[in-house]
Formats: structure tokens, C-alpha cells, sequence
């Protein structure tokens, strides 16, 4: 079985959440995941069969964190099965929930340079009470401009878990 190494990316936590997931669906297929913060990886891809990215959006945009790393790795990366997710509300969006028609997606794919095995966007979690006023009123703006939800009590999330469930079994079949 593989070694995959899932990095994260996260700002609120969903990301990350899914980037659990899908180490725990592997582990459960007998693949050894190993899940860690992108910010916190010290360069060794000795024991690194398959590697995973994932990164959330935070106000339009992927952190500029992801672009280095991938920058800095791109040998790396392009040696070994790799794949790539974004975390993003434009994604709750059924004509916007897939690697082809996600704006950020292909932003992120034309910026980075990099063209990753596998690629998915998967959609994100609207936890208004729990961002700080700033976040909060901005991201309430843009639901209001998209047609999204504005509540300010509003918890939703709009990940669809057997997509990322796919997506894991999709992952350990790279090779």
C-alpha cells in the first residue's frame, strides 16, 4: 500500500476537515496517510509515495503559501502521483462544483503552472458566527452578490462528503 502525504492549507478549518477525511478513508483502505499544514513540511519526500494538496479560498483567493510551495516543489511534485482540491463556496454551485467550471480552479491551475493527476473542488462552510466582523460582513456581501445565504446566524456547510469519499478511492488508485 502507499504512503500519501496530505498537506492542508486551511483558514476556517474545512480544508483541513477534509483533508481528515480523506486520510482517514485511506487508512481505512490500509494506505498509511500522513496529514500536515503545508507551512510546516520540511522538504523530505523520501517517504512520500503519492502526494495530495489541499487549500481552502480566502477572499478570492488561495494562499500565496500554496503557490510557493508548489513553486519551490514543482520537481518534486511532477515525480510522484499528485493531486490537488480546492475548498470554495462558489463550489456549493452545481455549475461550479467541478475541476473544469470552478473559477478558482482554473485560476489556480493557470497561476501555479502546475497540472496535478487529480484534480476536485469541493464546497466549503459558511459558519457566520464564528468569523470576526470584518470576514463576516465581507462574506456576507459576496453571498448577497452570488445569491447565497446572508443570515448572520447562518451555519451551513456545503461539502458533499461522498464526493470527497470518491475522490480519496480516486487518489489511491494514482499511479
Amino acid at each position: 500500500m502507499s504512503r500519501i502525504h496530505i498537506f492542508y492549507s486551511s483558514t476556517h478549518g474545512q480544508a483541513m476537515k477534509i483533508c481528515k477525511a480523506i486520510a482517514d478513508e485511506l487508512s481505512q483502505a490500509g494506505h498509511q496517510a500522513q496529514l500536515q499544514a503545508l507551512d510546516e513540511f520540511d522538504g523530505d519526500f523520501s517517504q512520500i509515495d503519492k502526494l495530495l494538496i489541499g487549500a481552502s479560498i480566502y477572499h478570492g483567493r488561495h494562499n500565496p503559501a500554496v503557490f510557493a510551495f508548489v513553486d519551490k516543489y514543482r520537481q518534486q511534485l511532477e515525480s510522484i502521483p499528485n493531486a490537488f482540491f480546492s475548498v470554495n463556496l462558489v463550489a456549493r454551485k452545481p455549475e461550479k462544483n467541478t475541476a473544469e467550471t470552478n473559477p478558482y480552479m482554473q485560476q489556480f491551475l493557470s497561476k501555479s503552472g502546475w497540472q496535478p493527476s487529480l484534480c476536485s473542488v469541493f464546497g466549503g462552510k459558511i459558519n457566520y458566527p464564528s468569523y470576526n466582523f470584518f470576514d463576516r460582513n465581507i462574506i456576507r456581501f459576496i453571498m448577497w452578490m452570488t445569491k447565497g445565504p446572508t443570515n448572520k446566524d447562518a451555519v451551513i456547510e456545503y461539502t458533499d462528503w461522498s464526493k470527497v469519499r470518491d475522490f480519496a478511492h480516486q487518489l489511491a488508485r494514482l499511479a
